[in-house]
């Protein structure tokens, strides 16, 4: 192929990583294609020099007249319009100019793109796009990109940007759109017929239009894309590079990790690629993908791909929070990685509850996580996975975050532990939990004062610590009867939960594993609870009336 006159022209647009470009470039000339250099004029020589001195003397190879070539500014197409003018020139037998840069890649054998041009003769593959139809459009600029000034950059001299646009669109000016052209866009890197190019670049009206470009907002994105409608015989509505943007409207990276997404691809090549990626450059720029079957084209898979890698940018992992990205609790997704179950009370009723949960429905049933005094692991581990530890200070610098690190770290596993009354959960810690659609909340109201009852601990204040429980739980109560819950949320009292354990038990572990046999493993020993009547009455007589306690008085199976 190289002995034969070049039918493909390729414009390598350069700025950065000049041995990439370079290596592209031999792609190119290897495979008998005329390549026009356009390095920016911002690159120190010595590196141009040393870009030359590895591609050495190429017959085809031609060096473009360098410009400073800002991002979005007129001299990009003017570099491009320079490059293609010299190919033209040089080259009778080109039939088609490839715009490319210099950290685009091929992603097939160049036979296969000069074949496929043959094929299609005269078709210009180009992006074009009205610009009233074009719904990708980033900045808040449509039409307006061709009929307002731009005199200030957009990324140098934001402030004075934007305020000039205000001025024009309160002052009412206009620019008119030179007929008969109808704007535009598109993606700028395009491969046009020679027929089209030499007419764009020949026309009598090719000064007056480069007036009005260089006034437009990204001309690089419309010039083309805008002329090649009126001169052009056949257009494809696509360009011959993949290109993927995030939501800003920057160009995604291509890294080694991509290279069996980017086999997938039916474009030729792909912009834009990380210079490091030794894995990329290595097979596409080898004889690899003629030896290897072909595989078949699937874009819809790249494109899905893409929505999820912004999707996962802009919302985050359901769970995984970190500085980067920190989701907002009303973005509809799950607060934490996975379901989990919270009882509170149940542990007071029963004895033994946390390791009979475990066995029945083989979860990890961990015991009181947020106790004033640590944090009781499974098994009473000081360190858990994901190197959290019992630490009680260091889980209440920040609950929240050491509820969500638990669930991540674990995810895949089912966590359940207990929370009291008394514990430290803070208020956004409880709402931050009624309001994750993966918790399963079940609470026996009135269980904090069973370990009172039981002397398990005497406060000096017993009725003052007992309105200070009654005060928390009934928040707790009030947090999880809100209309705002999302979690699955399961309330008795403690009167009600006694008249049917078996059942009520059953309806809760029912939830973690469905059509559990509870039979075959029996109840977990029950507590007794001989005399609370009675020290319930006895407090009521001290003078504090457990408002939530009341429907013991007549109830069965609590004396």
């Amino acid at each position: 192929m190289s002995a034969a006159a070049p039918t493909l022209g390729v414009v390598m647009l350069c700025h950065t990583a000049l041995d990439r470009a370079a290596q592209v470039a031999r792609f190119w000339l290897d495979a008998g294609c005329a390549v026009a250099l356009h390095i920016d004029s911002a690159v120190p020589q010595p590196q141009v020099a040393a870009m030359q001195a590895e591609l050495g003397d190429q017959p085809l190879l031609r060096m473009v007249p360098r410009l400073r070539c800002d991002w979005g500014s007129w001299n990009i197409v003017a570099a491009s319009q320079n490059a293609a003018e010299i190919l033209l020139r040089d080259f009778a037998q080109i039939g088609h100019v490839l715009l490319s840069s210099g950290s685009c890649l091929p992603l097939r054998p160049a036979a296969e793109l000069v074949t496929h041009l043959r094929a299609n003769e005269g078709t210009d593959f180009i992006e074009s796009v009205a610009v009233d139809h074009a719904d990708w459009i980033t900045g808040g600029l449509s039409r307006e990109r061709f009929t307002l000034y731009f005199p200030f950059s957009w990324r140098k001299q934001r402030w004075l940007f934007d305020r000039w646009v205000d001025l024009q669109r309160r002052w009412g000016i206009s620019r008119e759109i030179p007929r008969p052209l109808e704007p535009h866009m598109g993606s700028q890197w395009w491969c046009l017929s020679r027929a089209t190019l030499n007419a764009i670049l020949t026309h009598p009206k090719r000064k007056r239009y480069e007036r009005y470009f260089k006034g437009c907002w990204i001309p690089d994105e419309s010039y083309f894309q805008t002329l090649a409608r009126l001169h052009g015989q056949r257009i494809e509505s696509r360009s011959l590079t993949l290109v993927k943007f995030d939501r800003n409207g920057r160009p995604n990276l291509f890294y080694d990790d991509h290279l069996q997404l980017l086999r997938r691809s039916d474009c030729f090549l792909a912009r834009k690629i990380w210079p490091q990626a030794d894995k990329l450059y290595g097979f596409f720029l080898s004889d690899q993908p003629a030896r290897l079957a072909p595989v078949t084209p699937e874009p819809a898979k790249i494109d899905r791909y893409f929505e999820l890698a912004e999707h996962q940018r802009t919302e985050g992992r359901a769970g995984l929070y970190m500085q980067s990205r920190f989701p907002h609790d009303d973005s509809g997704q799950a607060l934490t990685a996975g379901p989990y179950s919270v009882f509170s009370g149940f542990d007071k009723v029963f004895q033994g509850f946390d390791y009979w949960l475990g066995q029945v429905t083989g979860t990890r049933a961990h015991g009181d996580l947020f106790a004033p005094e640590r944090a009781n692991f499974h098994g009473g581990a000081h360190v858990w996975h994901g190197a959290i530890s019992n630490s009680a200070a260091l889980r209440d610098y920040n609950p929240r975050m050491f509820l969500t690190n638990l669930i991540w770290a674990t995810r895949g596993e089912r966590q359940c532990f207990s929370i009291t009354a008394r514990d430290h959960v803070p208020p956004d810690l409880l709402w931050f939990m009624a309001k994750d659609r993966n918790a399963q909340i079940s609470l026996i109201s009135g269980c904090f004062l069973l370990p009172l009852f039981r002397g398990d601990y005497r406060p000096d204040d017993l009725l003052g610590h007992v309105a200070w429980l009654q005060k928390r739980e009934q928040h707790l109560l009030s947090v999880l009867q809100s209309r705002w819950v999302n979690a699955d949320v399961r309330i008795w009292t403690l009167a009600e939960f006694m008249e049917a354990p078996e059942r009520n038990l059953s309806e809760v572990v029912s939830k973690i594993v469905p059509d559990v046999p509870l039979a075959s493993y029996g109840l977990p020993q029950m507590r007794s609870l001989d005399g609370f009547q009675t020290y319930l009455r006895d407090l009521r007589n001290k003078g504090l009336p457990p408002v939530l306690l009341r429907d013991f008085e007549g109830r069965t199976g609590v004396k």
